[in-house]
């Protein structure tokens, strides 16, 4: 390990990450005038937007939404050119926005964060990354996304193909070709719904390996026309304004009539209008579908209709059909075309629950019943969600108590942003939030904010320590349960559970009560002077 004379020098703060949370906090704490260094291990801003560049990958909140509200200059001369923005143009947004606010010059790219630990008698945190540097700051933020750590399954043989590798999560900034090929997609979630149409449609054969079937809701995307986008300029700040304690931090509330209470036509016509309205509007057609079966079973039922309407063969749509879980429970995803995709000549569809993968070999994929060869392979697997991007980091605190053994048992937070035994370090859209549930980029700026404006308070009264106490995190995680399991959504084995990874502990881990109910508590904790934490000088 080494540490040059300018990473030698102590910053106020480092924010690690360069996604939509990363830079908003760099702009927000370069503002404030704190010394700020931002650490990101890809080699450009953007988050996952910049390493999920596979085909089809895009955002299912709409554009004008999902974007930054913090310079109303910058959302009036931004033109989103589509309802649901594709990644190149995320990506452009966000590459826009650090060359407006000049805020790359704050950031080391290529630097991959592997240790933080606390130095408890100086109150300074060192971090280190895998390039063997060392940097220094009084306060750390963890930027570092809740879908950010991709999983490889642990299947017998995965080693040893000797085709094309391909992870949606990892995509090569080239593209891929996949002319000709005989491709196999290995997960049926958000990832492998967008990309495998657009294999589909150029491959000589593809073999779809589904383990849990998604629902999925079309995406009814076209170009925004220049009226629709005068008119989004006009009333901008009045959509803001909806938003910001908004149940999802979108100006699109639920219905509020109760599924049971409307009648039968009146609640076929609500579904049949959020279905064709996309997005994740399906999943808050009525306000109590994600609380009461019989809701949700109706909401379900209109799903299934559409499922079978569009697929030709009555076995496979009955493969793609859930049967676990209720509607909603696990993400809903979006899609171009996924079930009519089934119909095409050159798709197959393995049900991995009756057919289970026993090895992949150089050449391709065995089940129980068949071999299928295969010349490039793409993993569609999804992440360790909400911890696993921390956990992957030998993050250690006071008295070099280590994050790994601390939720050994599962993730303990107070709101989400402080840890007990964590001091100066902050984590962003994390656990005990709302997380993915809600508008990520009106999140990240709540966060941001709300973690600035404690550390400005510190400096200003000359607090070197600030620390989650252990009662008030404890107490929020209970009330983070106690309000899942006023849900359906503790019914799944979903990766809001952390059920995608192996021996990981089961809880519900983002805040399901509200983005507006959230912020709130957040005002009461900034607004009452930060109780639940213990200020030290």
């Amino acid at each position: 390990m080494h540490a040059s004379a300018e990473q030698a020098e102590q910053n106020d703060v480092i924010i690690i990450g360069a996604g939509f949370a990363g830079l908003y906090g760099v702009h927000r704490a370069a503002r404030a005038g704190l010394n700020v260094l931002g650490l990101e291990a890809g080699e450009d801003v953007g988050g996952t937007w910049f390493w999920n560049r596979y085909p089809g990958a895009r955002c299912d909140v709409e554009s004008v939404d999902y974007s930054y509200s913090f310079d109303d200059d910058l959302q009036q001369s931004w033109t989103w050119t589509e309802r649901f923005a594709a990644q190149p143009e995320i990506l452009a947004y966000i590459r826009h926005v650090a060359e407006r606010f000049d805020l790359k010059r704050h950031y080391r790219f290529e630097q991959t964060v592997t240790a933080a630990h606390f130095d408890d008698e100086a109150a300074v945190w060192t971090i280190t990354t895998a390039s063997g540097d060392e940097f220094r700051s009084r306060f750390v933020v963890f930027a570092t996304g809740c879908l950010s750590a991709p999983i490889k399954p642990n299947i017998p043989g995965v080693e040893t193909f000797a085709g094309e590798e391909l992870f949606t999560a990892r995509w090569p900034e080239e593209g891929v070709s996949f002319e000709g090929k005989r491709v196999g997609v290995i997960g049926t979630g958000s990832s492998g719904i967008q990309v495998s149409p657009i294999i589909a449609r150029e491959a000589e054969a593809l073999t779809v390996f589904q383990r849990s079937p998604n629902f999925s809701v079309p995406m009814p995307n076209r170009p925004w026309t220049a009226q629709e986008q005068q008119d989004i300029r006009a009333t901008y700040g009045q959509r803001r304004e909806k938003s910001y304690y908004a149940p999802a931090a979108t100006p699109h509330p639920s219905l509020q009539t109760k599924a049971l209470e409307m009648s039968p036509a009146d609640r076929e016509a609500a579904m049949e209008d959020r279905w064709n309205g996309g997005g994740v509007l399906f999943n808050k057609v009525f306000p109590d579908q994600n609380s009461d079966i019989a809701a949700n079973e109706i909401v379900r039922d209109f799903a299934v209709a559409k499922i079978r309407a569009k697929v030709e063969s009555d076995s496979v749509a009955a493969d793609l059909i859930p049967t676990d879980h209720p509607i909603g429970t696990k993400r809903i995803c979006t899609d171009s075309g996924y079930y009519e995709m089934f119909n095409r000549p050159n798709v197959t569809l393995v049900n991995l629950r009756r057919e289970p993968i026993e090895e992949i070999t150089p050449t391709g994929i065995r089940t129980g019943d068949r071999f299928i060869e295969i010349d490039t392979l793409v993993y569609a697997t999804g992440f360790d969600a909400m911890t696993g991007a921390l956990l992957r980091i030998d993050i250690r605190g006071a008295r070099d108590t280590r994050l790994r053994d601390t939720w050994a048992d599962g993730p303990v937070t107070y709101l989400g942003f402080g840890i007990h035994g964590f001091p100066n370090m902050f984590s962003i859209n994390s656990v005990g939030t709302p997380s993915v549930m809600a508008n990520m980029v009106l999140h990240s700026e709540q966060q941001l904010d709300w973690v600035l404006a404690l550390i400005e308070h510190c400096r200003a009264q000359g607090i070197r320590k600030v620390e989650a106490r252990e009662e008030a995190a404890a107490k929020w995680t209970d009330h983070l349960m106690e309000v899942a399991e006023g849900t359906l959504f503790v019914k799944a084995n979903s990766w809001y559970m952390g059920a995608n990874v192996e021996g990981k502990k089961r809880v519900f881990m983002p805040y399901i009560g509200g983005f507006g109910n959230y912020r709130r508590f957040c005002d009461d904790e900034r607004d009452s002077g930060y109780p639940s934490f213990e200020l030290s000088s």
